[in-house]
């Protein structure tokens, strides 16, 4: 679990980090620099789960080493389907990370939701659904790895 306190906002207790694949942890299909090692680093303290429509068909296999729960959903209503496996997990004890439109209600529902900004773009509803904005996934881990951080970006 990774907990923070953050004044004059929330005390989050993390229990789950749920995690888009394309566009947030993989650009055109493929896993990004580190990730792998982060996401397995991040393990031992949450449970990671990584959604996706794999689009590209490649998150399997590129996962294969990653400590983590895959989700491959079907392509329609992809918004309310991690929308709903972020409530079936316990919002209240979920980080949910993502960059595209479908990822907004997810990082709504979750205690704490951060969208990136990487090759992919991000969408606008995802920017203002999110509580923290990151340039990369690196980033945006790196708040978990880190959480002081989070305490500087978010306390009131």
């Amino acid at each position: 679990m990774i907990t923070v306190e953050i004044p004059g906002y929330k005390r989050l207790q993390l229990n789950h980090l749920v995690l888009d694949y394309n566009g947030t942890l993989a650009v055109d299909g493929l896993l990004l620099p580190h990730v792998a090692t982060t996401l397995n680093t991040l393990a031992e303290q949450v449970q990671v789960h990584v959604l996706t429509a794999d689009t590209f068909g490649t998150a399997r296999a590129a996962l294969a080493d990653v400590r983590c729960e895959l989700g491959v959903l079907p392509l329609q209503a992809q918004d309310a389907a991690k929308r709903d496996y972020v409530l079936a997990l316990g919002a209240a004890a979920c980080v949910a990370v993502g960059n595209g439109r479908n990822d907004a209600l997810m990082l709504q529902a979750a205690a704490l939701g951060i969208a990136v900004l990487q090759a992919e773009g991000t969408a606008v509803v995802t920017l203002t659904a999110a509580d923290v904005v990151t340039p990369t996934i690196l980033d945006a881990l790196a708040l978990l790895t880190e959480p002081r951080r989070l305490i500087a970006t978010l306390r009131a």
